[in-house]
């Protein structure tokens, strides 16, 4: 058997392009070794559209992922863990968001660190949770309060016909 040396080469390129998408996915999937962290818990009413592997951020930043979320079934919350690299302390005081990126956005967990001079330690929970906003449910509020509000000034006399 004869190799042609474009064979060898085209072959070559294109193993080396599937080891780089590879590695590029586990750097997005968070898998790379960034060091070690540490684990927190937060406690959240309704977690919709968060799940194992969600971003963590912190001003914007992602620092680290959701790492297990789980229902309670005393308290009927969603129990999330999330990961914080070691190098990154959470003031006792902070506060746990599900935010959204936009309307067609993704959701993830945003930390909002507050002004406690002590920090949480590993394991801990943070027990100022605020869970996911459902949009729909935002429209129908909207247009259920503005509806109620025509029908109130329609319904309402007029200045003109209250006197005499």
């Amino acid at each position: 058997m004869t190799y042609n040396t474009a064979e060898v080469f085209v072959g070559g390129a294109v193993l080396a392009a599937a080891v780089g998408f590879i590695v590029y996915a586990g750097q997005i999937a968070g898998l790379g070794g960034t060091g070690s962290s540490y684990p927190l818990h937060g406690s959240f009413r309704t977690a919709d559209g968060i799940g194992v592997g969600t971003d963590v951020r912190l001003a914007g930043v992602r620092i680290g992922t959701v790492t297990d979320i789980s229902l309670n079934p005393q308290t009927f919350f969603a129990d999330a863990t999330i990961s914080v690299p070691d190098h990154i302390q959470v003031p006792t005081d902070s506060s746990l968001l599900i935010s959204s990126e936009g309307l067609l956005g993704g959701n993830f967990v945003e930390i909002q660190p507050g002004g406690a001079l002590e920090n949480l330690a590993p394991g801990e929970e943070i027990e100022d949770t605020q869970g996911s906003v459902s949009l729909i449910s935002l429209l129908m509020a909207f247009v259920g309060n503005r509806g109620s509000d025509d029908n109130t000034a329609q319904s309402a006399p007029s200045v003109d016909t209250a006197l005499p």
